[in-house]
């Protein structure tokens, strides 16, 4: 083992994700000695742009792909070059009514024509009324909400003070969202359309008692005040290309090829963080530890029972287009209807089916998923040539695809080429076309379309279970009278010294740079006392 006296640090970030890279930049600037440790050969974690296929000049968010929740305050503080571009499409969801091929459009920036697709649709404004009513309550609780992401943690009554609306707190933090949703809406397909930001990364249903529906809906409708989901320009990697400047400017070093395998610490005093590197080991020395990784993975290193083992639902399927396929509803344009989120097989009902399926160990017979297609907002992404040649790039989110499905290792391929080919179904049900005959093929002749399971995330990333967040989202509160800074900010261990900044944390989630931008200010509260 190699320590020497130079290894001594302010803080020791464990993960070099986005979140690691925020609280690293955050520090640095403070004038705190920091040093990012992270096992792959690049910063990142999932937020990242690679070239897939090769031969073929397009740069996929290959991971996470859109962003909400990161605070225009932390793209301030940080000084960061990023732009996140506005989808003006907010979604399109391909239905059959009457024996004829429908759907849904949300204009986010022509309400006129949103209202005439749900008459269309529904045959008369009830829905229409309904969503704008739904949304406007939404739309209150992000702008009184969000910006207590970046505060100390609030109490639940602080919080429910702050929402100031009896019923709203009820519907959206009390009943399980099912019961608001079915009381809201009549179509089943409307109904379907808001279940789905309750089930993005989340294993399970609208009645669950526990709520994780209603709290990883929230996430999906608070972001910056709007709910609004953004393209960032460059793809996911321009977003931590500019935090690794930020944190690299500030004077942290960051530290790549460096695996953590252990952190030993009483809690008092100075915290050893073992990591090996090219096959040697070594030892650093922090004040604090800051860890950007799953709590599960942090009592790991502690050497601790980790508890019961999250479990992510989500099958993650790349694509790059040679052109777009046409669609069955022949009234609505290809480049409309992909440019926001694209919903396959996601009315209520079906959700709820494949939900129980999936519970039941079995694959769901009609697999719900959603579309983005990058390239329709930012065609930066892509090399010249591909964009002479009208090339696109397709993101497909399968939902209900939990970990569970693809346990057993002699029946893994098996498992995952159905989950592949029967999503890929979904989407030619609502295709004029099938997909098959618009994917680019790469330098070999192979067509440019990848999948990742749970598993995959887990083996890759490090994602406990394939969950990409980390576990279970938590409703951004405490129950609990807090004490010291790490508790007052969200982010406290059970150790004084150790923190956590991962999307694990309460407040966590997403590509946000919440957790980083908390535990950094719980530092820093700590040191002025």
């Amino acid at each position: 083992m190699n320590t020497n006296s130079s290894s001594r640090y302010d803080a020791v970030i464990v993960g070099g994700g986005h979140n690691g890279l925020v609280a690293a930049a955050y520090l640095a600037r403070a004038g705190q000695r920091v040093v990012v440790l992270e096992r792959l050969p690049h910063t990142g974690g999932a937020a990242v742009s690679a070239r897939v296929f090769t031969g073929v000049d397009a740069r996929l968010s290959r991971y996470s792909y859109l962003v909400s929740l990161l605070p225009r305050k932390v793209v301030r503080d940080l000084g960061l070059r990023l732009e996140l571009r506005r989808r003006r499409i907010a979604s399109y969801s391909p239905t059959v009514r009457d024996g004829k091929p429908a759907g849904l459009l949300v204009d986010a920036a022509d309400p006129d024509r949103t209202r005439e697709s749900f008459r269309a649709l529904t045959g008369a404004d009830r829905e229409w009324e309904a969503w704008r009513r739904f949304y406007g309550m939404t739309g209150e609780v992000a702008r009184h909400v969000f910006p207590t992401l970046t505060e100390p943690l609030p109490s639940r009554a602080e919080l429910r003070r702050r929402v100031g609306d009896d019923a709203t707190w009820e519907a959206l933090f009390e009943r399980p969202l099912g019961e608001t949703i079915e009381r809201t809406f009549a179509d089943d397909l409307v109904r379907g359309v808001v279940l789905t930001d309750a089930l993005i990364g989340t294993f399970t249903h609208a009645h669950d008692p526990s709520l994780r529906q209603n709290r990883c809906f929230l996430y999906h409708v608070i972001g910056n005040g709007t709910g609004d989901w953004d393209v960032p320009v460059g793809g996911m990697g321009a977003v931590t290309g500019a935090l690794a400047k930020s944190a690299l400017g500030a004077g942290a070093e960051l530290r790549t090829g460096c695996e953590v395998t252990a952190i030993a610490t009483d809690g008092f005093g100075d915290a050893e963080v073992t990591y090996r590197h090219n096959g040697a080991e070594f030892t650093v020395v922090g004040r604090r530890v800051l860890v950007n990784a799953a709590p599960a993975t942090l009592a790991r290193l502690l050497g601790e029972e980790p508890g019961p083992a999250p479990e992510g639902a989500q099958l993650k399927v790349n694509m790059v287009l040679r052109r777009l396929p046409r669609l069955r509803d022949a009234s609505v344009d290809p480049r409309d209807a992909f440019a926001g989120t694209f919903h396959i097989a996601e009315g209520y009902r079906q959700l709820e089916t494949a939900y129980a399926e999936a519970a039941a160990g079995r694959m769901p017979s009609a697999p719900p998923s959603e579309i983005y297609c990058h390239t329709l907002t930012d065609s930066s992404i892509l090399g010249p040539e591909a964009i002479r040649q009208g090339f696109h790039t397709l993101t497909l989110f399968g939902l209900h695809m939990p970990a569970r499905l693809f346990k057993d290792p002699a029946a893994y391929s098996a498992a995952k080429e159905h989950a592949l080919a029967s999503s890929l179904a979904q989407l030619d049900e609502v295709l004029a076309e099938p997909i098959a005959d618009c994917l680019a093929t790469d330098a070999d002749g192979r067509p440019c379309v990848e999948a990742r399971t749970p598993l995959d995330l887990e083996r890759e990333i490090s994602l406990p279970g394939g969950h990409i967040f980390h576990r279970d989202l938590s409703f951004p509160f405490t129950d609990e009278g807090v004490a010291g800074a790490a508790a007052r900010w969200g982010v406290a261990t059970a150790y004084p010294n150790v923190l956590l900044c991962g999307a694990g944390m309460i407040r966590g989630g997403g590509v946000s740079g919440i957790p980083g931008h908390n535990a950094a200010q719980a530092v820093l509260e700590d040191l002025t006392r």
